[in-house]
């Protein structure tokens, strides 16, 4: 099969876990051939450059997601976009085509306006068109509407940033049928609206919907939602192809998590959350199949309207391997010695951390706490990592056994790769128990990684954690130095606890969150999704009757033998029949008087 990878911000840029799992899947299935659909968010990541592919990505079509502005001040053009992305509303448009966007433009808006809200009763006169529809009709009619016309005309760059879509979003705004929190919005409000509309819907201006393209693939696979999401709704509109949606974590959880500190008021950041959660719900509704990689996911998706018989729970798969040693060694490192791995930023809550660990020392004078990560990129997480050193500083001064003796903290702060912990395993042997303590968490890898290692651990309540544990671990809720404090006290003064809690967990993960497992799902759901949603012959061949029989693959069996490929012959009616359907004879059971036919 020929599958369409979408990623946003992942691979092949990305190097953390997102890169690893599409390689992962990419690697594992070798019998299907992977076109690779990638946009990127900045161009920092740009500049990072690619991670070396692997030969089952036939080719790689890339876009960027990064502001117009920033793009043009640098001399850079983004790649992937049609040259004419830039062009004007008036200049490009024509009478027809601008009355075309300002509909499509304001049923979309005028949905993201209203949100969920039934605030339009039927038979009120609103003066806007399209106002007795539902929201989300009246979003998904804008939306496909604006695609249209931008693979007919062109880009939708300037014509979504120009004033006649700022009058549009104000006059929406205005609207009886909008919410309370947008009626307050002022002209930057709409300015910023605007220029956040544009860029999350630059995916639609993209020159990737084509028969060459996305229309030549088999299936569409979205390794998130949101905007990689995008392409794979359009292919199906377009070209009937079906979309499978992988979420490891939540696009809108995301979005919500972040508005607080984005850079706009009130107004704007409802807008945005309409936006991102109708989006969310229209990719639930279009996608064939929804893979979640936890409960806790799959508990968001349900809210956001996907039907539950969609669901299929996939958790993601991680290498056992690297661990074994650690694993299956009777050492249980050092047995007075709490272990935190991770970045370093403020949602893993470091400070209650110490806080618990000044309880578990008054409790356990010998133990020790080591802190491996480094911090998150960018000012804060330097300014966290600062202040998490002194709060060490302050609740444990270097301790000395006498004058002349040097003082020794019993807290330390280090970096996987040095001469203590050369590599992600020695870390996790170098303590008996691992501790999770964040308030904000996804699918916690590092709770995953610790069981592969053998490892009992104390986490908090948050996110996948209660789901992954199984039972294997302690869990406390959140925010609770005390809670936390006592747990990783009666496992320290147990070390038979300790042990049967490792075996188990590690025979839990073994089970549940391999490699393995993981390619072994998605190569079940690749073979019954292509086998209920076969592709007419002509999208592929070109023919004149899309509409003809069905064929199996883009790419069928005979493509891989060598030698000429034999054409498939016609039958009596005129239909192309593949290969497989053919007798001995070169004819079909049942085909009076059709033969052969040369390509």
């Amino acid at each position: 099969m020929r599958i369409g990878l979408l990623t946003d911000g992942g691979y092949p840029y990305a190097t953390g876990e997102s890169r690893l799992w599409c390689d992962r899947l990419v690697r594992g299935l070798p019998q299907h051939e992977f076109d690779l659909f990638a946009l990127s968010r900045s161009a920092h990541q740009e500049q990072q450059g690619w991670v070396r592919l692997p030969d089952r990505i036939a080719r790689v079509r890339t876009a960027s997601l990064w502001t117009h502005e920033d793009e043009t001040r640098r001399g850079v053009r983004p790649r992937g976009l049609p040259g004419r992305l830039a062009t004007g509303l008036g200049r490009s448009y024509g009478r027809s085509d601008r009355r075309r966007f300002t509909a499509h433009v304001t049923a979309l808006v005028d949905a993201v306006c209203a949100g969920g809200d039934a605030a339009v009763e039927p038979g009120e006169d609103t003066g806007r068109a399209g106002a007795y529809a539902a929201p989300a009709d009246r979003f998904t009619d804008g939306l496909y509407g604006l695609a249209e016309l931008a693979r007919e005309r062109g880009g939708l760059h300037a014509a979504l940033r120009s004033e006649a879509t700022v009058r549009i979003v104000e006059s929406a705004c205005r609207a009886p049928g909008a919410g309370r929190t947008v009626h307050g919005a002022t002209v930057p409000d709409y300015l910023a609206f605007a220029a956040e509309l544009e860029r999350a819907l630059r995916p639609l201006s993209l020159d990737w919907y084509d028969e060459e393209s996305l229309g030549a693939v088999d299936l569409c696979h979205a390794a998130s939602g949101g905007a990689a999401a995008l392409p794979g709704l359009l292919a199906k509109r377009f070209f009937g192809v079906p979309l499978l949606v992988t979420e490891h974590g939540v696009p809108l959880r995301t979005h919500y998590l972040a508005a607080p500190e984005a850079p706009f008021g009130a107004p704007v950041r409802a807008l945005l959350a309409n936006f991102h959660g109708q989006l969310a719900s229209e990719v639930y509704r279009q996608a064939t199949v929804i893979t979640p990689g936890n409960t806790h996911v799959r508990r968001w998706q349900e809210r956001c309207g996907a039907d539950r018989a969609k669901l299929r729970t996939v958790y993601p798969g991680m290498e056992a391997e690297r661990f074994g040693a650690v694993g299956e060694g009777d050492d249980d490192g050092g047995p007075h010695t709490l272990v935190w791995i991770g970045r370093i930023e403020p949602a893993k809550d470091l400070i209650a951390l110490l806080h618990a660990f000044a309880e578990v020392r008054r409790a356990e004078p010998d133990a020790r706490l080591r802190i491996f990560g480094a911090p998150a990129q960018g000012d804060e997480g330097n300014t966290y990592l600062a202040h998490c050193r002194a709060l060490a500083a302050q609740l444990f001064p270097d301790e000395a056994t006498d004058a002349h003796a040097v003082g020794d903290n019993p807290v330390t702060f280090e970096e996987i790769g040095g001469p203590e912990a050369p590599d992600l395993a020695e870390a996790y042997a170098a303590g008996g128990v691992v501790v999770l303590s964040s308030v904000v968490e996804g699918f916690p890898i590092s709770l995953v990684e610790a069981m592969f290692c053998g490892r009992a651990t104390v986490s908090t309540d948050v996110g996948a954690v209660v789901e992954v544990i199984g039972g294997t671990g302690l869990v406390v809720p959140p925010r609770n130095p005390r809670a936390l404090a006592d747990a990783c006290v009666a496992l320290l003064r147990d070390p038979e606890r300790r042990a049967r809690l490792g075996a188990a967990a590690r025979a839990r993960a073994l089970e549940l969150f391999t490699v393995e497992q993981n390619l072994a799902a998605f190569r079940g759901i690749y073979l019954d999704l292509v086998a209920h949603s076969p592709a007419p012959w002509g999208a592929a061949t070109g023919a004149e009757d899309p509409d003809g029989p069905p064929r199996p693959f883009a790419t069928p069996p005979e493509a891989h033998v060598l030698g000429r490929r034999p054409s498939a012959p016609v039958t009596s009616g005129g239909s192309r029949l593949p290969s497989w359907a053919v007798g001995a004879e070169g004819v079909c059971a049942g085909a009076h008087g059709a033969g052969d036919r040369d390509a």
